[in-house]
């Protein structure tokens, strides 16, 4: 090890990410072309008027100075009211929200803000990788809950343990869910927040694939039940919902201890979202409450789920269709492991996929596929897909 390299850096993700670049090497020095369906980094472009105010703003020389560490008064108004049309949700705009350098910034600073070392925290497996390395950063231990497509990938919250509920210092969800792409509806919020009442227990959920939802399903807000903010926060993040991955931009939202805590280390560590971008946001925010601009992207993204998912049905890969997010969760043909099956695609095809164990150790078995392509490339895709089922069907049909 590196004299100079801390030892939490091998705790905080996943080899597979290097493993894939491998992958993409070697299939490209055997001259295949890749499809990336790997990285769920959007594709399409922010809408237009969004663009325009960013290019407004950006002239603006005022924008230049450091900006404030928890968002301007009217980036977190823009949040406020975007919340009240979207979900129903009255937020405090000074006490309940803050900005952030896009989700991830929230994500892998909030155990450190909310949590201390040696303190427990219950975390989905599979899950987002920043789950568990946040709890790395943060010296807090983890107590996975294991997320089973018998449970429609929700956590038995019965199965928890009194003593791990009273003892955690947070739980942290995701619906829509990255990788799972499953949902949850508010019966399940209703009872997670009673469990967060009894056991004093801070609920993170994390919803920042809200607005890429299909087939009319709208997932809800955990902060629609009744008094949730006493025992819930919720990051979301226009990255997806409205294609501004790059400007890093997102917010939390719900209990004012726990946004105050985020404040205040982040006030230690950064100076904020440069204002042009936060202006940027606001325009993205308005739109979607003018003409819908969330529900015409996810209408992109429905028409991807539906196509790959139907070629694929006719080459006898039957995938379960997902309710919402830019993902699909895909079921291992036969006997194949995770890891196997996603390498020997990437060097036979070129087309890109992660394997689920990536996730945690119960997303062995599975595939997550990013929708991150247009339907062209998506055709060819499932094409190529098709072919190695067809070829390569030792590595689920071993000898013997």
């Amino acid at each position: 090890m590196s004299r100079w390299r801390s030892a939490k850096l091998s705790r905080l993700g996943s080899a597979i990410f290097s493993e894939v670049a491998e992958w993409k090497r070697e299939a490209r020095d055997k001259g295949l072309a890749l499809i990336d369906l790997g990285i769920g980094s959007p594709d399409g472009h922010p809408d237009e008027a969004v663009v325009r105010e960013l290019a407004r703003a950006v002239q603006d020389k005022g924008n230049y100075g450091y900006p404030s560490s928890e968002g301007s008064l009217a980036f977190r108004e823009a949040v406020a009211d975007w919340y009240r049309y979207r979900f129903g949700v009255e937020l405090d705009p000074h006490r309940e929200i803050t900005a952030l350098m896009g989700s991830q910034d929230g994500l892998s600073h909030l155990a450190m803000a909310v949590a201390d070392p040696g303190d427990t925290a219950i975390v989905p497996d599979p899950g987002y990788p920043i789950y568990s390395a946040s709890l790395v950063l943060a010296g807090v231990e983890p107590y996975p809950v294991p997320l089973l497509p018998e449970h429609e990938y929700l956590p038995d919250l019965d199965s928890i343990p009194a003593s791990v509920l009273d003892k955690s210092a947070f739980m942290l969800l995701n619906y829509p869910n990255n990788p799972l792409s499953a949902v949850a509806d508010l019966s399940f919020f209703e009872k997670l927040v009673y469990l967060g009442f009894r056991h004093d227990l801070l609920l993170i959920h994390d919803i920042a694939y809200s607005e890429l939802a299909f087939d009319g399903f709208r997932p809800p807000s955990i902060l629609e039940i009744k008094d949730a903010k006493r025992t819930a926060v919720e990051f979301h993040s226009l990255s997806k919902s409205f294609n501004m991955a790059g400007c890093r931009i997102a917010f939390l939202t719900g209990n004012e201890d726990a946004v105050s805590s985020l404040k205040a280390l982040k006030s230690n560590i950064d100076y904020g979202v440069f204002e042009a971008v936060q202006q940027a946001g606001i325009a993205a925010m308005r739109e979607d409450i003018r003409s819908g601009l969330g529900s015409r992207n996810a209408r992109v993204y429905q028409a991807r789920r539906d196509l790959l998912l139907s070629e694929l049905e006719k080459w006898g890969w039957t995938i379960p269709k997902p309710k919402a997010t830019m993902f699909v969760w895909a079921p291992v043909p036969g006997g194949a492991t995770s890891r196997s099956f996603a390498r020997e695609l990437a060097v036979q095809t070129g087309v890109i996929v992660i394997p689920g164990d990536a996730f945690g150790q119960y997303g062995e078995g599975y595939v997550r596929i990013a929708l991150v392509q247009n339907e062209d490339k998506l055709q060819e895709a499932a094409d190529r897909i098709g072919h190695f089922l067809s070829d390569y069907k030792h590595l689920w049909h071993p000898p013997g």
